[in-house]
């Protein structure tokens, strides 16, 4: 009985452990590097506060990057090769930076940004893909290259 108590007890540490070793993610400043090669790839994130940094690397066909930032003086920089990749990417706040490359063909990149002072960059090498970028607020910058 007593090694079952201390075996929960030592579960629920743990959980709790992760858990507030997890909540820096959403505090300031923090940095977050994925690079992913084949198909049919997946990867979805957010974060919340100031001064973070997202990068996302995927390389194949058939991938997505799904990100959400909210606060000031963010950046994402998001890098795709291949084919049918596809980028939707959310910042709200103000003075928030974010870049698209892809390069191949049928990309679609989807920017969503609300607040001020806000730059989007989306550039397509390539055939066949689209952009598409949506700013609410003042003074925001957004410039759309497709070859």
């Amino acid at each position: 009985m007593f090694i079952a108590k201390t075996t929960r007890t030592a579960a629920a540490l743990l959980l709790v452990a992760s858990t507030v070793l997890a909540v820096p993610a959403f505090a300031q400043g923090h940095r977050v590097q994925i690079e992913q090669w084949g198909s049919n790839n997946t990867i979805g994130g957010g974060q919340n506060g100031f001064g973070q940094r997202l990068t996302v690397v995927q390389q194949g066909h058939s991938n997505l990057t799904v990100n959400t930032q909210d606060g000031r003086r963010n950046r994402a920089a998001i890098g795709q090769s291949g084919r049918a990749n596809s980028v939707d990417t959310h910042q709200g706040g103000r003075a928030n930076t974010v870049g698209v490359a892809q390069i191949g063909s049928r990309h679609s990149a989807v920017v969503t940004q609300q607040g001020r002072r806000n730059v989007a960059a989306v550039v397509q090498v390539g055939r066949g893909s689209s952009a598409s970028v949506h700013q609410n607020g003042s003074n925001n910058v957004v410039a759309i290259v497709q070859d």
